[in-house]
């Protein structure tokens, strides 16, 4: 397994290449394309959640505002906006009391991982490899963190029944379960609405938690899309996690932790850890902006509480970029059985397979010598496997930086491949 010290020092590490590389292109991060943001009209959405919280309140446009600029409510100020938003966009009956408005996904993670695992010997699962940022939440809080991959033959129901009863039998409780099921990072999978119930129903029988994190879902390039794990959940058991930093923008780092109404079948307990993790958060960051709240939520009221519009262009833009991708790599790489890549019917990955072993000293060279950078699959896994995998992001980049990216990397698996030697 990576040492926590190596996991948490990945990404200073891709900085490093970045910096000390300037030049070289870079399929590393996965951030959403700067060209569709649109700061200046999106602060402008501001007056409109102004307007709406007067209007809600009995307030003057003063008195609004100035509550908007002073310390907040824990939980949120946009939580029912939150709540429509995902009724439309992504069919999740929720309202606005389950509703916890965080900064940005990651600390919804890193209030969740400890509410979860409170005592000795409780660990979280995740599916391998994993987000390094579940990882790092899970490390800080000194969490364990295992793995959980199915075997041939089984289902995901079987898996976590086998991996519970492993645990136990060593003295410890899988009590949460951390997964992507759309477009994960780092491979660009999908479960499958087959899979999602198999995972409810396993974590239902385990009273292990689901911690279904949804960054990609609305960047669904083709073919039908599953139901979210949170609306087939009819046990309590998924906790949704919302962001808007890839529908609108990272800075606004507003998120969104969604509890079940009755957590294992119990309103008591699902009010319970609802009111911990807000007690959590409360030391943390005290209340998400309500500046950014305020933004967030104007833009919802402006938008009729959906961002299908507003994911449209970029939408297509990532579709396009996943196109020029698996173009260059089959120009690329086609033909040849040692090398294999997915192909991601939606997100911001795919995932490559490589002939050799790629880690952080191939990461190096790589930049060095062909000037591309590309992500170790071995940074994303929990017990140093996928050796020979590269995660390569396509979000952020033009289709001929793609294929120039796609050219270098091609190079330097020439010469560095087994046949080449």
């Amino acid at each position: 397994m990576l040492a926590e010290s190596s996991r948490l020092s990945v990404m200073n590490f891709l900085n490093e290449a970045a910096n000390q590389y300037p030049n070289a292109i870079s399929f590393a991060s996965g951030r959403p394309a700067e060209s569709y943001f649109s700061l200046e009209r999106w602060l402008t959405a501001i007056s409109a959640f102004q307007e709406h919280a007067a209007m809600s309140a009995g307030h003057t446009l003063l008195q609004a505002g100035r509550r908007i600029a002073q310390y907040g409510p824990t939980a949120g100020v946009i939580n029912a906006l939150i709540a429509r938003q995902l009724r439309i966009d992504e069919r999740i009956e929720c309202e606005a009391e389950q509703i916890i408005v965080t900064a940005g996904c990651q600390e919804a993670l890193s209030l969740a991982v400890p509410a979860l695992c409170r005592a000795p010997g409780e660990v979280m699962l995740a599916r391998n490899p994993t987000y390094i940022g579940m990882t790092g939440a899970a490390d800080f809080a000194g969490v364990e963190i295992v793995p959980v991959e199915v075997r041939t033959g089984e289902t995901w129901e079987q898996a976590l029944g086998r991996i519970a009863a492993e645990l136990r039998r060593t003295g410890k409780t899988p009590r949460g379960f951390y997964l992507t099921p759309d477009f994960d990072n780092p491979t660009g999978t999908v479960l499958t609405e087959a899979e999602r119930r198999s995972i409810v129903a396993g974590c239902a029988e385990h009273r292990i938690v689901v911690l279904e994190d949804n960054p990609y879902g609305m960047f669904r390039f083709e073919g039908d899309a599953p139901p979210r794990m949170a609306a087939l959940d009819d046990v309590g058991c998924v906790i949704y996690l919302a962001t808007y930093s890839k529908t609108l923008c990272p800075a606004v780092r507003v998120g969104a932790a969604v509890v079940p109404k009755r957590l294992f079948g119990s309103a008591a307990a699902s009010e319970r850890l609802r009111a911990e993790l807000s007690e959590r958060k409360s030391f943390v960051t005290v209340n998400t902006s309500q500046v950014t709240q305020a933004l967030v939520g104007g833009v919802l009221l402006t938008e009729g509480c959906t961002l299908a519009g507003l994911v449209q262009a970029p939408r297509s833009h990532y579709r396009r970029n996943r196109d020029a991708l698996l173009d260059a790599l089959d120009g690329a790489f086609g033909g040849r059985e040692d090398i294999a890549w997915n192909r991601p019917e939606g997100g911001f990955f795919l995932r490559l397979s490589l002939p050799f072993e790629f880690g952080r000293q191939e990461t190096a060279e790589c930049a060095r010598e062909q000037g591309v950078i590309v992500m170790p699959m071995t940074f994303f896994s929990l017990d140093s496997t996928r050796r020979h995998e590269v995660r390569l992001a396509f979000s952020n980049a033009e289709p001929a930086e793609i294929e120039a990216g796609v050219q270098r990397l091609a190079r330097y698996v020439e010469q560095t491949s087994p046949r080449a030697r």
